[in-house]
């Protein structure tokens, strides 16, 4: 299985002025994290870094000091995530039959998620880890009045991995430049051409790391982790 992980975010949310991947978690860069439990999952054979090439002399040194078994190659990215990994998707092999895409700042989700991914996109074209949704949910207009209260069994909040049959999501990646259509994520652009996309059950602790708070908690996740070995 090849993947690729999208890492050209900024850290302005983070209070950072750099890359937020290139953040301290426990000793490693954020990145490093994603990487680690990326190698060791058993499905995946190639790693797809996404980024600017201002980080990648520091994304070569995690490269380096990880020394994974696995190749990696670094991808020049666009200026939003759909752009990125429309570049991405030109720089896979070209024998790359399927694909999965995961935030690098979703650094706690452990390589088990990667392989279960994997297997089911052996029999569905298009997917993405979800879990249900915990909270009631309100839609609002622009005045923050509440409009709705959607039925909470039917919703589950997206994570990555995503994953691809790789012609599909090109065929829809070229469609949505042809139409203009901006979204935050690959099922999106199946959604809109009308492809189906199964959900995998994800994992609680896969949080996406964006502010202060998601990096203490996702630093006392680890350490529980660690203490359970």
């Amino acid at each position: 299985m090849h993947l690729l992980i999208p890492a050209a975010g900024s850290g302005k949310r983070m209070g950072s002025d750099r890359n937020k991947l290139l953040l301290p978690l426990l000793g490693q860069p954020i990145l490093a994290w994603t990487l680690q439990a990326a190698a060791a999952a058993q499905t995946i054979e190639w790693i797809g870094i996404i980024g600017q090439p201002i980080d990648f002399d520091d994304f070569t040194t995690i490269l380096t000091d990880l020394n994974l078994t696995k190749p990696v190659q670094l991808i020049q990215g666009g200026s939003t995530r759909q752009e990125s990994v429309y570049n991405g998707l030109q720089a896979l092999p070209t024998d790359a039959p399927t694909v999965l895409i995961h935030d690098g700042a979703r650094c706690l989700a452990t390589p088990d998620l990667f392989d279960r991914c994997a297997a089911a996109l052996q029999t569905c074209d298009g997917l993405i880890a979800g879990i249900p949704v915990k909270d009631t949910i309100k839609v609002v207009d622009s005045e923050l009045l509440i409009q709705d209260t959607p039925d909470r069994s039917n919703l589950w909040a997206a994570q990555t991995p995503q994953g691809f049959s790789v012609p599909l999501l090109r065929k829809c990646h070229d469609e949505g430049v042809a139409q203009g259509w901006e979204v935050t994520d690959d099922a999106a652009l199946f959604e809109r051409c009308n492809l189906p996309v199964k959900i995998v059950a994800g994992e609680e602790t896969n949080l996406k790391v964006t502010t202060p708070v998601d990096l203490a908690i996702a630093e006392f996740i680890l350490k529980s982790r660690n203490l359970g070995h």
